[in-house]
């Protein structure tokens, strides 16, 4: 029999271990506790997932038909545009145009743009995101975008979407549609199609008829009602006459000093073949959370690049000081309140107020900017909002340069794409 910890549970889920301590706690997920740590079945799992789901209606997954997860994968190279970045020089544009929908703070749309891609349109629903990707994107960079705070649910939203990108061809459109669909609204699957999220973004790609389409999202996401919900997207997509191929990729591989694997989904419209991006590192030379913060070891607290410090008590000091490297404050918690090693990718990093990093070198919790440096944002991109909202954005946000080995992977189709028109 398969079992799970609360920490892969969170993980599967996308969310925070104290939110599935307490459904254990409500009898909402059934655990078994052996000594200090709970056990929860596969069974007990799935049963979670879809606990709440009306009797009544119809899941729309249940006709879903499985031949076999699709893991057919095109890698191809990307070594040989890996050194450019049109993050730091906006010169640097590949022609391309895309659209961030679910864009948060925007670490996908910043490794688009890193790899030349043009921001033309998004949409996001928390205000301190929006206030965040505005003042880089717009403010910062000078991308001539509208960006408001937006639910994508609403039709007028949709309707000003496509009117300010009515001129302009859409090559790509993005999406790391959150998983209320599936797993997060109260822990169900939603029974209602309107209610599915990644549905929304399946009726904008209808509309707009991008070139590519990538969708990213958690890795549990692969296993979710064995399998039906991943053949669903995929089953979808080919109906809108959009090819699907599916992987999981690591962030370590492309220089994220994280351990970070998200589920990626590029599908294109043309019969192109899909890549997905060889990995640039591998074990033996990943970039560690020591390089990723060792230069922020000596420069005071500076509120303005996000450098806050948390006050912590004498009696904290002390703990964090003796905590070893590897190893959580507080034993049943996995990764919250963990010292990750100094000379390896740091663990996940979470969204639940950064109360999870501990400094592998100094007596405190990593700053948001270390944090964002984790996720591999550049220094100059600046998180609006309080420190708790801050933490939020960066724990949500896709790694920049994943999100660069992606767009460096998708422009290549693209290019081929270009090609095949001028050989006409």
């Amino acid at each position: 029999m398969q079992f799970y910890s609360i920490a892969e549970v969170a993980e599967m889920s996308n969310q925070s271990q104290k939110t599935i301590r307490r459904h254990i706690a409500a009898g909402k997920l059934k655990a078994d506790k052996v000594g200090s740590r709970y056990r929860i079945t596969k069974e007990a799992y799935e049963k979670w997932l879809i606990s709440d789901l009306d009797p009544e209606k119809d899941n729309i997954f249940n006709e879903t038909i499985i031949d076999e997860q699709n893991d057919e994968v095109n890698w191809i190279d990307i070594s040989d545009k890996w050194v450019f970045d049109g993050w730091s020089n906006k010169e640097y544009r590949n022609g391309y145009n895309f659209i961030d929908l679910f864009a948060g703070a925007g670490g996908l749309s910043c490794g688009l743009t890193m790899a030349g891609f043009t921001p033309v349109g998004s949409v996001e629903i928390m205000p301190e995101a929006v206030s965040t990707y505005k003042y880089n994107f717009v403010e910062k960079k000078g991308f001539e975008e509208n960006v408001e705070t937006r639910d994508i649910r609403e039709e007028s939203v949709k309707e000003q979407l496509y009117l300010s990108i009515k001129d302009k061809h859409i090559h790509l459109i993005v999406g790391g549609f959150p998983c209320q669909g599936f797993s997060m609204a109260g822990h169900r699957v939603v029974t209602d199609p309107r209610n599915s999220l990644y549905l929304e973004m399946l009726e904008i790609v209808k509309k707009v008829q991008p070139d590519f389409v990538v969708m990213e999202n958690v890795e549990g996401l692969r296993s979710m009602l064995d399998g039906k919900v991943e053949a669903k997207i995929i089953s979808d997509y080919k109906e809108a006459g959009y090819d699907i191929n599916v992987t999981v990729l690591n962030s370590a591989d492309y220089g994220v000093p994280q351990i970070r694997k998200r589920v990626i989904f590029i599908g294109n419209r043309h019969s192109l073949t899909n890549y997905h991006p060889k990995a640039l590192f591998s074990s033996d030379n990943y970039v560690t959370l020591g390089e990723g913060i060792k230069r922020f070891m000596s420069i005071p607290e500076n509120k303005q690049i996000n450098h806050i410090f948390t006050r912590h008590s004498d009696k904290m000091i002390e703990q964090i000081k003796a905590l070893p490297e590897g190893q959580s404050l507080y034993g049943n918690y996995s990764d919250a309140w963990k010292k990750s090693p100094w000379d390896k990718p740091s663990c996940t990093v979470k969204e639940n107020h950064g109360g999870v990093n501990i400094h592998p070198k100094l007596p405190r919790v990593l700053t948001p900017r270390e944090l964002a440096a984790l996720q591999s944002f550049p220094d100059d991109f600046i998180f609006q909002g309080t420190k708790k909202w801050q933490l939020v954005q960066i724990g949500n946000a896709v790694p920049c340069l994943l999100g660069k080995a992606i767009g460096v992977a998708v422009m290549k189709s693209l290019k081929n794409l270009d090609d095949d028109k001028q050989g006409e």
